[in-house]
């Protein structure tokens, strides 16, 4: 699966700038930006454009018996979201939010996602520390312009994001889409995290931890974008998600 987000609407870590980056770098091949990039790799992928603001795009032809490695996707009152992997307890989550045991793993994130952006009884951490298995999902709210990743903690799924020559942020499983359009700027997307637009990066597992980020260098001593991890020794003075009938996903401080 593949997320292209313009410079700005998703304002990732600037740490995630290989430091060796080269402004100058641009795109030599016309399939090496991210989305045809894919799209070439993935002939019977689906795709979607939103303007110039987001791009997202899925091979439905991947799905397997591997619940680990299923891409699905689903779509609802303007919010997109492309889920990979499986939720051990998607029944249990459905019957919590009143849901029918037909709903699948993407449209269960995107009602969460919908109750707690509009009535919001709990933070989003809580609900995301609900959800078991592995797991990985890109949401994008098109009214709202906002942008909820998260992967879960057991590392069963991988996710990469890095920033493209434009600027704008690239999110994928397929890690050589991420250095064909990223070349060094990118890091693998940290496990048990999630990020939203106006809240940015943080730990689901561990909410009231900073995040820090870690120098990385290839195998040819090239530094490359940070990853990022939890700082048991730092607490966040950001303020936490309220909780109760103003608490809102798309409110973080």
């Amino acid at each position: 699966m593949l997320a292209n987000f313009k410079k700005g609407l998703v304002s990732a870590p600037k740490e995630l700038n290989s430091p060796s980056h080269d402004p100058q770098h641009k795109y030599h091949q016309q399939n090496q930006h991210p989305l045809n990039h894919f799209l070439n790799s993935n002939p019977n992928s689906l795709s979607f454009s939103f303007g110039n603001d987001a791009s997202l795009a899925f091979d439905p032809s991947s799905h397997t018996s591997n619940s680990s490695q299923r891409r699905l996707f689903s779509s609802m009152d303007d919010i997109y979201c492309i889920f990979l992997g499986g939720l051990d307890n998607l029944c249990t989550l459905n019957k919590q939010y009143g849901l029918t045991k037909q709903v699948n793993e993407p449209m269960f994130v995107i009602q969460a996602y919908k109750t707690l952006r509009d009535r919001g009884p709990y933070p989003a951490h809580s609900v995301l520390r609900e959800m078991e298995g592995s797991f990985g999902f890109i949401l994008y709210d098109l009214k709202a312009k906002t942008v909820f990743v998260s992967l879960g903690a057991d590392g069963g799924v991988k996710l990469f994001w890095g920033i493209a020559a434009d600027g704008s942020v690239v999110i994928s499983d397929n890690l050589m889409v991420i250095k064909s359009s990223c070349s060094k700027s990118f890091a693998p997307f940290p496990t048990g995290c999630m990020y939203h637009t106006e809240g940015g990066l943080m730990s689901f597992e561990h909410p009231k931890n900073k995040m820090k980020a870690i120098s990385r260098v290839d195998s040819e001593g090239v530094m490359c974008g940070a990853t990022f991890k939890v700082d048991v020794y730092s607490k966040t003075t950001q303020a936490m998600p309220r909780v109760g009938s103003e608490a809102n996903w798309a409110t973080w401080g």
